[in-house]
């Protein structure tokens, strides 16, 4: 039976309203948001190196004030409040707090993200942070970065030193996001920083990437026991073959593998998959994983995050084929066919039909329910959360003042069913985190993109809530999805 065949049936048994436990809520990240890279002591990050170098950021734009989130996250909080939010997912800057990233502790830095805390607990909203949403220390990477093993052991030292101050009102304690991002985007294919490109290098990102989160969770429990949940969050790929000849079909499977599996046996098996240790022999031989590293991998976690946006379509990637570094991945205006999966030659990536997000992603709901499904079925008895779920569109004020991004209101009324299909199939899913409340720095994009249910405009810091954030607080009030 086909996907869609899938979803039509999944949707005439879907509920219509979600479980009264469900937590709603919305997600941001730190150099996304908040700008004031110099404030009281915060140290440079990956990012700021990375934003300032001439044609790194598509227009030309830097995370330096972002939303100023910084100086105005008492207005952002009340704006959570007014739409009904009742969990803010947000990320804490790692150079805030160890501006070198080791060594002397930033007081400054964690009293910013204890007024916010206070702040979101005043108006009634759980607070989820997330320690590492990509921005390492640039101290850090010049002494070798995510490659290097002693990287992960300094995360410990700031998953302590934050659980220490904050976690007794951490609702959720998320140590990593999408590790995925941080190692193959940041090591293999350049395209977000440190912008290095060596397969070998971001494999053992991977693996140091995966010790920084057990630590962290051995860290986190060493101050708070089993009092608070302790999460990673991942961005599991749905992975289809462009066709059904062998070839295409084997490049699907080693996409799966390095896209998904080689993170998630390890968290929930205690082992990298065999098939992809015996596909990566050309490129690395696993030595810098040591006796006892995946075990502490293993270690019990409370839930897994689940970040979707669109899936993916590969093929076999054909000899000696030049190919682009998936640019296109991230750019809808490459005139590149297809384009190397990275951290890997044996596979790349090709265009898929629309429709489209601005960014050019597909939008497929169905992909979401098959991806929440599958994880609930191959890595059963872990929670699933949504950490991020949303769409960059094309976004204007009108000239009544508002913005009407219908586009918007219909991705995630689909998204939203596409979870109610899930949780009726039997997935386990503990609560949605929309992505994004504010519009942001979009990484490689810059400010070009707004992923936003907030509109931000950019030269005076003025918030408007978009048609989409009246939708989803209805949403939450209702705890459905409205009908069209």
């Amino acid at each position: 039976m086909s996907t869609p065949q899938v979803r039509a049936g999944l949707a005439e048994q879907a509920p219509r309203h979600f479980p009264e436990s469900f937590v709603w809520g919305v997600a941001t990240s730190a150099y996304q948001i908040e700008g004031a890279p110099d404030a009281d002591g915060r140290g440079r990050s990956i990012w700021d190196t990375f934003s300032h170098i001439p044609g790194k950021i598509a227009d030309a734009t830097t995370g330096d004030v972002a939303a100023d989130h910084y100086h105005r996250f008492r207005e952002d909080v009340a704006l959570m409040a007014e739409l009904g939010v009742a969990a803010y997912r947000f990320s804490i800057s790692w150079p805030r707090v160890f501006p070198t990233g080791r060594g002397r502790l930033n007081p400054a830095g964690l009293d910013f993200y204890s007024r916010l805390v206070d702040e979101l607990v005043a108006h009634g909203i759980r607070p989820y942070p997330t320690l590492y949403h990509w921005d390492l220390p640039q101290a850090l990477e010049d002494a070798g970065g995510w490659p290097n093993r002693d990287t992960a052991s300094y995360f410990a030292d700031y998953a302590r030193a934050v659980t220490e101050r904050l976690g007794d009102r951490a609702e959720m304690i998320t140590t990593l996001n999408e590790p995925w991002c941080s190692a193959f985007l940041g090591y293999a294919s350049g395209l977000h920083a440190p912008g290095r490109r060596s397969r070998a290098d971001a494999y053992a990102a991977v693996h140091h990437l995966l010790l920084a989160h057990g630590l962290g969770v051995q860290a986190i429990r060493s101050v708070l026991g089993e009092t608070r949940p302790v999460a990673i969050t991942l961005n599991p790929s749905v992975v289809r073959a462009a066709s059904d000849s062998a070839a295409d079909l084997d490049a699907a499977r080693h996409v799966d593998g390095i896209s998904n599996r080689i993170f998630l046996d390890p968290l929930a098996r205690g082992r990298y998959p065999a098939d992809v240790v015996e596909d990566l022999r050309h490129i690395t031989d696993f030595s810098f994983v040591r006796d006892g590293d995946l075990a502490v991998i293993a270690a019990p976690i409370d839930a897994v995050g689940v970040n979707y946006y669109q899936p993916a379509r590969v093929a076999a990637a054909p000899p000696g084929a030049a190919t682009g570094a998936a640019r296109w991945l991230n750019d809808p205006h490459s005139a590149a066919e297809t384009a190397e999966w990275p951290g890997t030659d044996l596979a790349v990536a090709v265009p898929q039909d629309g429709p489209y997000t601005a960014m050019r992603w597909r939008i497929e709901p169905e992909g979401f329910t098959e991806l929440l499904l599958r994880l609930s079925r191959d890595y059963p008895g872990v929670p699933l959360v949504v950490t991020e779920n949303g769409a960059a569109f094309d976004d204007v004020v009108g000239p009544d003042g508002a913005v009407h991004d219908e586009g918007r209101v219909d991705y995630l009324r689909a998204h939203l069913s596409a979870v109610q299909d899930g949780l009726a199939a039997g997935a386990d899913v503990r609560g949605y985190f929309l992505w994004s409340f504010l519009d942001n720095f979009e990484w490689a994009w810059g400010l070009s993109q707004r992923f936003g249910i907030v509109h931000v405009d950019f030269d005076t810091q003025q918030r408007r809530v978009k048609d989409s954030g009246r939708f989803y607080a209805a949403v939450i009030a209702a705890n459905s999805v409205p009908d069209a």
